[in-house]
């Protein structure tokens, strides 16, 4: 049983290494940004299975926790990329807050 763990962690960790020569020669930003996925998809992993080896099953609470984050860092870097700002306000929320102190003022 250990040695199939120990084979699925070499596993994973060619598959980090992989990752990270796709980051490195990556000619989009998309590529590299699924490379990071990746990493933390696999980083996820090595936690559960240090977790299953050591006996320890609080490590599967912080995978799910890291995978979580790692999902929202994802959306993140892609709202980014696609709207420019991370704010919650943009460029509507502006003008509208803006439209709505003009109207006030008229009063």
């Amino acid at each position: 049983m250990s040695m199939m763990l120990a084979a699925a962690t070499l596993a994973v960790l060619v598959c980090v290494v992989l990752a990270l020569a796709r980051a490195a020669l990556g000619p989009t930003v998309f590529d590299r940004l699924q490379a990071a996925n990746t990493i933390g998809t696999s980083a996820m992993l090595l936690l559960a299975l240090f977790g299953f080896l050591n006996g320890r099953p609080e490590f599967l609470d912080l995978a799910i926790t890291y995978g979580l984050l790692n999902i929202i860092g994802v959306i993140a870097v892609l709202k980014f990329f696609h709207q420019g700002d991370l704010g919650a306000a943009g460029a509507e929320g502006a003008a509208g807050a803006e439209g709505a102190a003009g109207a006030e003022e008229k009063r």
